[in-house]
């Protein structure tokens, strides 16, 4: 886990943004075979255990993820038996508790099923799925388990690869299960020149390369989440890399989402896109709502970056709705059939932001003292967490991780308990040392440009963040001579602190800051201290906050 103190609000963006816990559905149906079969997941499926996908598929009996190389130490040099001790693979076996660590089915990831049955008995086999976008991974070392976003024409091998050769050229070879068990032909090693790509299916590719190679047109995007346009978005850019010695043309359709599956977040509608094309006569953006066909060109072995906007008016009135849909690509070649996820919600602060108060005045408690300016700012780290009622609340840390609650979303939480164990390395922490442990402040005001938001707490007298109380100085343990417990007031005092944080419709000191009162929030900053001495102690500055995240669900437990 990232402890995350001093993370700037660049870095805090770049690195950590996350979407709210949404998402657009599309089932894929998997043929199968009795015997051994290997697939390939173009999208996600962790909203739901394989016990309970395969439940009324009896059939299946056994399913292992193939985890590329993940510790450089055991790794596949040819297609063969899949070894349970190798963590190459996670395994979820039917009738073996023992062997059920495979807990979810990830996107972009291969896996061998095991059904019931001869090879010649045949199962038809949905799984509800997140779409997401086509990823990757060649490794130099042993074998490839990968498959790939064709046309449901299945263009052969050779053509697919003619732009990433190595992949199929001697002494390169390439194997897929036929069902039945494993044996000497079972992979069975195929032809590149006859054989049909299958874009459900995944293969063994017995080459030593490394490559990102997935299409024959590769499309860039932001993020595995697509074209996630939260709640501030409005312009995502899809780069598309035509490999191929032809100029393609490419038809983008707006597809909708099915409906979410029992237990997941209800879809109020699509996303309505937009397509936005620069007019260099005008030095204007053109943008069109996207609905039915629209193509576009792209030269041979040439790139084009394609501009995707957003209509949030057509997104209603309700802060919590969630939009979800698909955006399909195909090129004219027949090479690839892509759907990229789109989300959405209506604008609003929801969520966690983080920044900075720079503290700059000080009322001095000295007669006669000029001023109250201080020779230089101190910098407060604070959290800030909104929820789609609007209510605020200051925090003294927060995680943004993986859940441990049902379905395991990514989610806000205050405490570490509430984070999947096996997780806590990909989530973030951030924390606030100036505030008393496991503070969670609710204010009040509105979060929202020309409004003030107010919080007060107290420090309590015996808490370890009360700068009266050392630990280790008898004279400020709160406790007296014969170690009995004091009250407060006798050794330390409680402090109490009333913050208020008043939102500007420009930055305070003049600037220009791309995105303020939509992404960026900040203006002045009050606080009045009362305890440490005879009188309250009042300074003041500006503070400035970013979003981490848009999920407006604040997990306490």
């Amino acid at each position: 886990m990232r402890h995350l103190l001093a993370l700037t609000f660049g870095a805090a963006l770049l690195a950590f943004t996350t979407p709210a816990a949404r998402a657009q559905w599309k089932t894929e149906t998997y043929s199968l075979r009795g015997g051994w079969n290997a697939i390939w997941l173009h999208g996600d499926a962790t909203h739901i255990t394989p016990a309970e996908l395969f439940k009324n598929y009896p059939s299946v009996l056994e399913v292992w993820r193939w985890n590329p190389n993940p510790d450089q130490q055991q790794f596949t040099e040819s297609p063969s038996e899949p070894d349970a001790s190798s963590s190459e693979w996670t395994i979820w076996k039917r009738n073996d508790t023992n062997e059920q660590t495979l807990s979810a089915l990830v996107g972009q990831s291969a896996y061998l099923v095991r059904c019931d049955g001869a090879s010649t008995t045949t199962y038809s086999v949905p799984i509800a799925q997140r779409p997401r976008p086509p990823l990757a991974t060649w490794l130099v070392s042993g074998a490839n388990f990968l498959g790939f976003p064709a046309d449901t024409s299945g263009p052969v091998f050779s053509s697919y690869f003619a732009s990433f050769s190595v992949a199929t050229t001697s002494p390169a070879k390439i194997y897929k299960y036929i069902g039945g068990d494993l044996n000497s032909s079972n992979p069975l090693l195929i032809s590149a020149s006859t054989e049909k790509l299958n874009r459900n299916t995944a293969y063994w590719f017995e080459v030593a390369t490394v490559g990102d190679f997935t299409a024959p047109v590769q499309y860039e995007v932001p993020s595995q989440d697509g074209l996630a346009f939260g709640r501030s978005l409005s312009v995502i850019t899809v780069g598309v890399q035509n490999r191929t010695s032809s100029a393609l043309t490419l038809t983008l359709s707006p597809v909708n989402s099915e409906a979410a599956p029992a237990g997941q977040t209800a879809i109020s509608g699509s996303v309505p896109l937009t397509r936005r094309v620069f007019d260099s006569a005008t030095s204007t953006y053109t943008e069109t709502l996207l609905s039915g066909d629209t193509t576009v060109s792209v030269p041979a072995n040439g790139r084009l970056n394609l501009e995707f906007g957003i209509d949030r008016s057509r997104l209603g009135t309700s802060d919590t709705a969630q939009y979800a849909s698909l955006l399909r690509i195909r090129d004219s070649g027949r090479f690839s059939d892509v759907y990229l996820p789109a989300t959405a919600q209506r604008a609003s602060a929801a969520g966690l932001w983080t920044g900075q108060v720079d503290v700059s005045s000080v009322q001095s408690q000295v007669a006669g003292s000029p001023g109250s300016t201080t020779s230089r700012s101190f910098p407060l780290r604070v959290n800030i967490h909104v929820d789609d009622a609007g209510k605020v609340r200051l925090l003294s840390q927060v995680f943004v991780g993986t859940l441990a609650s049902t379905g395991n979303p990514v989610g806000v939480a205050t405490r570490e308990s509430s984070l999947l164990s096996t997780a806590k390395e990909s989530a973030l922490r951030l924390a606030s040392s100036h505030f008393p442990l496991d503070l969670v402040s609710l204010g009040s005001g509105s979060f929202a440009v020309g409004s003030t938001v107010t919080h007060s707490f107290t420090v309590g007298f015996n808490q370890p963040t009360n700068p009266f109380v050392h630990t280790y100085h008898p004279d400020h343990d709160n406790r007296d001579a014969r170690l009995n417990p004091t009250t407060a007031g006798v050794e330390s005092y409680d402090i109490t602190r009333e913050l208020a944080f008043t939102f500007t419709a420009e930055p305070p000191d003049g600037s220009t800051v791309t995105g303020w009162g939509v992404t960026v929030y900040g203006g002045t900053y009050s606080e009045t201290i009362r305890g440490i001495h005879k009188n309250p102690l009042v300074v003041g500055g500006t503070f400035t906050l970013r979003r981490v995240s848009e999920i407006a669900t604040l997990t306490t437990q």
